[in-house]
């Protein structure tokens, strides 16, 4: 039985509970648990049930693979300016973002060629696809937090996950056990950002 059967948290409380924490143990996270986040992924919405939604899963040494791509991202922006004892610490340090976390996901936007199908919208699937891994963590205990920026985005990412053309990385999310205390959220009114349009 999958262990999101499992689960007693209620969806308000997995919805308004959750936060992005990024400071997390090294301690390992069961694979049972890390394809529950993915099975939770799984059941998001798509437009003509495309799923296009893909996940590469770095734990242990499986996570020299972003790193190696974080490092070249970062010596491709500095070619030239740098000694070679600035690139090795430069590589050390950009290299080192992808073990802050035990588990890594790579998310994958992998959008259907089929008629009909707009990419703008296979790109909406993959992100509430990351929305779901980002509850599903939440209400089993796991932190985690959905980065992105400017390295998950350019060429050598994709290259370093073997990414066909049309595909885009949408998310790396890292996850582990939680090593700081989860704070207080907030939102705006709803209201505040809402229009009615009624008879």
């Amino acid at each position: 039985m999958s262990q999101l059967s499992n689960l007693s948290m209620s969806l308000g409380e997995a919805i308004r509970g959750r936060r992005s924490i990024g400071r997390v143990k090294q301690d390992p996270v069961p694979k049972e648990q890390i394809e529950a986040l993915l099975e939770a992924a799984s059941w998001a919405p798509s437009h003509h049930a495309t799923e296009p939604w893909r996940f590469y899963v770095m734990t242990g040494n499986g996570r020299q693979v972003l790193a190696e791509a974080y490092a070249d991202v970062a010596m491709q922006s500095s070619v030239g300016t740098a000694s070679s004892q600035e690139e090795q610490e430069m590589r050390a340090k950009h290299g080192g973002k992808a073990f802050r976390a035990p588990v890594v996901i790579a998310a994958v936007v992998s959008p259907s060629s089929a008629p009909g199908v707009n990419r703008l919208e296979e790109f909406a699937a993959a992100h509430s696809a990351v929305q779901n891994l980002l509850l599903a963590a939440h209400a089993l205990g796991l932190a985690a937090i959905w980065r992105s920026g400017e390295p998950m985005y350019h060429p050598r990412m994709k290259e370093a996950f073997g990414l066909a053309e049309a595909e885009e990385v949408v998310g790396l999310i890292y996850v582990g056990y939680p090593d700081i205390r989860q704070h207080e959220g907030k939102r705006e009114p709803v209201a505040s950002k809402t229009v009615w349009l009624e008879n």
